[in-house]
């Protein structure tokens, strides 16, 4: 399994700070409330001062957004999505206990995480600008055919498994109750990026490795050393 960006990802986006977990033995009959409930509770200490759109984590995204051509309003990067939900209903819904775990990670800190079932990539996966050729499931079973130029994540096979970036993962890796080998994403573009990914790093390391027998391999990327293999 490789991960990276493309160069010109990197270029375009130099305040670009991705971290990725790849971590096998993952299993379904796990509780994470307890988990959920902690991180969840300091994702509603930063809404109680400040809307998702004012925190300087979602205002990155939203420049990237506006960057790539999409209207932040219309297209939002996914943990905006999640806290703009989260602030609303007071909850999240419970879908996986490693998915509901880094659900509530990503409210915390305000960074979009993506997790892929890696059963389900061909080989390895780019960030890349879309050629136009690659194929994407949606969560209901359509096929769709990113545009050229949209931000994609792309397997050997161009099979697409996120849409806009960090706007929509794809139905066909989505982790689910047979999975058991995963890669975990996380991307931020704000000012204390490095910071604030190392320590959700160290986070989700620790709660993977109490809550299930794995060992994770992880790293933050760098345009230096861009890519990840595990």
């Amino acid at each position: 399994m490789r991960f990276q960006h493309s160069a010109a990802i990197w270029t375009d986006f130099p305040a670009l700070v991705p971290m990725a977990l790849y971590a096998e033995g993952i299993t379904p009959d796990v509780s994470v409330k307890d988990r959920v409930a902690v991180h969840a509770e300091r994702a509603a200490a930063r809404l109680a001062t400040a809307s998702e759109s004012d925190l300087p984590e979602i205002r990155a995204w939203r420049r990237a957004f506006s960057r790539m051509g999409l209207k932040p309003t219309q297209y939002r990067c996914a943990s905006e999505s999640l806290l703009r939900r989260y602030r609303k209903e007071g909850a999240l819904p419970s879908l996986h206990p490693l998915i509901d775990l880094c659900n509530a990670l990503s409210i915390a800190y305000a960074v979009p995480i993506a997790v892929f079932d890696v059963s389900k990539i061909a080989g390895s996966i780019e960030v890349r600008y879309a050629k136009g050729d690659e194929t994407y499931l949606t969560f209901a079973g359509e096929t769709e055919h990113p545009p050229a130029g949209e931000v994609v994540f792309a397997d050997a096979e161009g099979r697409a498994h996120a849409r806009r970036w960090t706007n929509r993962q794809s139905g066909l890796s989505a982790v689910r109750d047979e999975t058991s080998t995963v890669l975990i994403i996380a991307e931020a573009l704000h000012e204390t990026a490095e910071a604030d990914l190392t320590h959700l790093l160290s986070t989700l390391t620790t709660e993977l490795t109490t809550l299930w027998p794995v060992t994770p391999k992880s790293a933050l990327l760098t345009p230096t050393s861009p890519a990840f293999t595990a």
